[in-house]
């Protein structure tokens, strides 16, 4: 697999960051160094994007108490967890599937990335790496868990095909949310997005906008979307555990005039279908914003 694709090389040159992608990229290994090991072994939550059995992307939350995500060896990782029954990736995770993870620790303002290929191993997976990477700090909320019970009763997921007024109001207070992305050949990338509330604009029940802040310069999940835009969104509700999940198409919109401060682009989203959960196992305090954000 080679280090940047067609559709990553492509945005690089136009944001004119190819050389800065270039030196980053360097940091990207196939193996799980110890510190990245013991960042997971740590955290109580992960998000996975794939695509499921019908090719759409989705991003989900895998939640379990710290130690249920575990290098296994230097290029596997284990999860001790699967999508329920309910979640939109549950049926193409019982067999390989192209993945990517991120996990987040919102309290020390620290993620990491790997992407690579999940097998189902006994209730849960094994995930061989491809790519494993650390992300800076920029845009992350600084929150800390205050429940997690993940035996509690699931909460039956509600499916739709836009947005009602209470999901409307979740996406435009939201200052985290996550990407499922995926290359041409259908390499997974889940990525964090952050800002302020409001970092995610509703633009109509079916539309949604969000503008591209800098990062690391390798653009990974723009190079995506330039190549298949096909894409999945996570948007936690923090205080209840809940979750959004949307899938839809994306469009890189290089309008300036649809630019909001510090952005380099936005990112124009059509949701084609949303699954809803209230209440989920892992509660959260409220945030402390980044003080990058734009």
């Amino acid at each position: 697999m080679a280090l940047y694709h067609s559709g990553e090389l492509a945005v690089q040159r136009r944001m004119g960051q190819a050389d800065i992608a270039a030196k980053v990229g360097r940091m990207i290994r196939r193996d799980l160094p110890a510190v990245a090991a013991d960042f997971l072994a740590a955290q109580p939550i992960v998000v996975l994007a794939a695509a499921d059995v019908t090719g759409r992307l989705w991003a989900s939350p895998l939640v379990g108490r710290p130690g249920f995500v575990h290098a296994v060896d230097a290029e596997t990782i284990a999860v001790d967890a699967r999508p329920d029954a309910g979640d939109p990736l549950a049926e193409a995770l019982t067999r390989p599937a192209r993945v990517g993870v991120i996990a987040l620790e919102p309290g020390r303002r620290r993620r990491m990335r790997v992407n690579g290929t999940a097998r189902p191993h006994d209730d849960g997976l094994r995930i061989v790496t491809e790519q494993v990477y650390s992300n800076c700090p920029k845009y992350i909320s600084r929150r800390w868990v205050t429940a997690n019970d993940p035996e509690a009763a699931q909460v039956d997921a509600r499916r739709g095909v836009a947005l009602d007024v209470r999901q409307q109001a979740i996406v435009a207070s939201a200052d985290t949310f996550f990407v499922a992305s995926a290359d041409g050949e259908g390499h997974a990338d889940a990525s964090h997005r952050g800002g302020n509330p409001g970092v995610l604009t509703v633009l109509s029940p079916t539309r949604l906008r969000w503008p591209d802040y800098r990062g690391n310069s390798m653009f990974m999940t723009l190079g995506n979307l330039a190549v298949r835009p096909h894409c999945g969104l996570l948007i936690p509700d923090w205080p209840t555990g809940g979750a959004l999940q949307l899938t839809g198409i994306a469009e890189l919109n290089w309008d300036v005039d649809t630019f909001v401060a510090g952005a380099q682009c936005s990112i124009d989203f059509a949701v084609t279908e949303v699954v809803w959960r209230d209440a989920g196992p892992l509660r959260w305090s409220p945030p402390e914003l980044s003080p990058v954000n734009p």
